[in-house]
């Protein structure tokens, strides 16, 4: 074939008839090897399917189709900036080339270039109106743009065109767990299954909002699946990691074995870098890199923003690394303290790590763990030289390259350190601190004082409540005649949920008249000051409360815990032993009731410490951003230096 291809150009004096034949027969073996190529691309043999294009536009050096291929190959092997490439060199041939177009669509959207992505799924759909893939991917891509009503236009036209195009439904799943309308959610991850059952992400998605309506085990089965489906899907993995979580009676070495399992797949993945621009020197300016997708009026922004106004002031430069484009009025306010800003949504892992390398981050913070929005594979490429994970997530990474996790004494004793990959840094008092809310709301008279009964509460996700949490809140709420239990989530708003929660209750002798349910409240205001409602606060386990605590105690009210032997069981233990509450800590069912009972029947006690609560929380680094500062920068400068030393 490569003499034909030869004898093709050189032969000038050969007839036009022959001429044509030859081109004929050159372009019919160029299509006959392009064929074998995507025999191979069928069976995932990428490398085989690029070297068999290859042949086949020596044969044909205008084979726009070729071209296309080899970016498909490429795409597959996330080998991205050459997939663009081979793209362009095809729509330069062929410019009304469709499938190019939305290929180089689907190249920029995991290249980051998401404006660009969108521009090409635009340009295919010109050409052809009728490609229900691009349809399906505009969609999910302005998405991600923040382009909802645009985003379920584009899906919904896929689905007129083929109401069978599973991928539309699983993206219109996605939307509808967005909004938190997780029944239809869940319908349209079930119809995505049905029309393709080893459909993986549906099942991960499906296995998502189930477990966010409180359905753990269902949901924790979908996880199961998806990762049957595909063992290396690290995100079925780290949500798998994050739901099992509420579970109650979950072993701590299993727990960690699945992390380990989490880290061995996006390990294979990483190419770890070696060097890093950081000049060992322990006493220079530093550059910190926060990741997260919670940037926002979120509880890790109610964390942060304070945090990060004093440690703007120090010898610092902060970059930070949200991985989404969402932005609100949390977001406008914290800008302003970092030094860059980088949007890392759309981007592959390898050129995430990559932006964080060039921007010659000496630390990089992780505050995600296993929760929505985390990049934890970009932390297997070891892009900085010190990585830590903190704030976002009650429990180990499992990433070998995730230097430290950051806790204290009372949320993580010695003893459970082995329930960690990383090594534990513990700062000397709470390893928390929430910004003091800005709303001037005042805390109120205890409730109890004029309502005539005593208001029990919780704030928590639903999730978190499972039986046993059940069967002790009945238990208290016996021990306390004629007290109520404040519930609100969420997932009250909806219908079903509400009727589920009173059906629980009921089971254990609790009837509806001592139940109050309340759905979310998004003034942060408003929702605050639904704490001036109840007297004390009931944690639930093993998942115990943080920003619900936190606030909780701001509001003046104490909140009862049950000790736990995991760091998720902790959370209560840590947030009162610095608030200077030891008394309000059980240290097993029993004494949970009998705590909660001394508590409710000493109302003068309790107004007392309602009054003088939030000033004593001022005086502890719960609150006070400075002090808590002071401790966080003595860590990062401490943990610099043991780098240096090694370097």
């Amino acid at each position: 074939m490569m003499n034909l291809f030869k004898r093709m150009f050189a032969s000038k004096s050969s007839s036009d008839i022959s001429s044509s034949s030859q081109l004929a027969e050159t372009v019919g073996a160029a299509e006959q090897i392009k064929n074998l190529g995507n025999e191979q691309l069928t069976q995932g043999n990428q490398e085989q399917a690029i070297t068999l294009y290859r042949e086949a536009i020596k044969l044909n050096p205008r084979y726009a189709q070729a071209y296309n291929n080899i970016g498909v190959a490429l795409l597959g092997l996330e080998r991205y900036d050459e997939a663009a490439s081979h793209f362009r060199q095809a729509l330069a041939i062929n410019p009304e080339l469709p499938q190019a177009h939305g290929n180089l669509g689907n190249t920029l959207q995991s290249l980051g270039q998401t404006a660009a992505a969108v521009a090409s799924f635009r340009r295919a759909l010109e050409i052809d109106p009728n490609q229900v893939g691009v349809l399906s991917n505009l969609g999910i891509t302005l998405k991600s743009l923040g382009q909802i009503d645009a985003a379920v236009a584009s899906l919904r036209r896929a689905l007129e065109l083929d109401p069978n195009f599973a991928d539309a439904h699983c993206y219109l799943g996605c939307i509808q767990q967005d909004f938190r309308q997780f029944d239809t959610a869940v319908a349209s991850f079930r119809r995505a299954i049905e029309l393709d059952p080893d459909h993986a992400v549906a099942h991960n998605n499906l296995g998502n909002a189930l477990s966010s309506l409180g359905q753990v085990d269902a949901g924790l089965a979908s996880l199961h699946r998806a990762l049957k489906i595909n063992p290396e899907f690290s995100e079925a993995h780290s949500n798998l990691l994050f739901y099992q979580s509420y579970l109650p009676d979950k072993p701590t070495a299993a727990i960690l074995e699945e992390a380990r399992n989490y880290n061995r797949i996006v390990a294979s993945h990483a190419e770890p870098f070696s060097t890093w621009q950081s000049t060992p020197d322990p006493s220079r300016h530093l550059r910190i890199g926060f990741v997260s997708g919670d940037l926002l009026e979120h509880p890790v922004g109610y964390f942060l923003e304070n945090v990060l106004g004093e440690l703007s002031k120090k010898n610092f430069d902060l970059v930070a690394y949200p991985t989404n484009t969402k932005e609100d009025t949390l977001s406008q306010r914290i800008r302003h303290y970092f030094a860059a800003w980088k949007s890392s949504a759309g981007m592959s892992n390898e050129k995430f790590a990559q932006m964080i390398h060039d921007d010659a981050i000496d630390i990089l913070i992780d505050l995600s763990g296993h929760t929505a929005g985390n990049r934890l594979p970009v932390f297997a490429w070891k892009p900085a030289p010190v990585q830590i994970s903190w704030l976002g997530y009650c429990a180990t990474t499992g990433v070998s390259t995730i230097d430290y996790y950051i806790a204290d004494s009372w949320a993580l004793s010695p003893s459970q350190e082995n329930q960690f990959t990383e090594s534990i840094w513990r700062l000397p008092e709470s390893y928390l601190c929430l910004s003091r809310p800005t709303t001037g709301l005042e805390v109120s008279e205890l409730p109890a004082l004029t309502a005539g009964y005593l208001t029990f509460g919780s704030f928590n996700n639903l999730i978190k409540m499972n039986d046993a949490v059940v069967t002790l809140w009945a238990r208290v709420l016996k021990a306390v005649p004629g007290s109520r239990l404040l519930l609100k989530a969420w997932q009250l708003d909806e219908a079903p949920v509400r009727q589920n929660v009173l059906e629980r209750f009921a089971a254990q002798g609790i009837g509806a008249d001592r139940l109050m349910l309340q759905g979310n409240i998004p003034d942060r205001s408003n929702h605050l000051d639904t704490y001036n409602q109840i007297d004390i606060g009931l944690d639930p386990f093993p998942y115990n409360g943080v920003t619900t605590t936190a606030e909780a105690l701001w509001m003046g009210v104490p909140v009862l815990t049950l000790a736990g032997e995991r760091f998720l069981s902790r959370q209560g233990i840590s947030l009162l032993m610095n608030a200077g509450l030891p008394e309000w800590i059980a240290h097993d069912v029993d004494d949970y009731v009998a705590r909660a009972k001394a508590h409710a029947t000493n109302l003068d006690r309790l107004a007392t410490l309602r009054k003088g609560l939030r000033q004593q929380l001022l005086a502890s680094s719960l609150f006070n951003a400075p002090r808590f500062v002071n401790h966080f920068e003595t860590a990062l400068r401490d943990m610099w230096a043991i780098f240096c030393k090694k370097h």
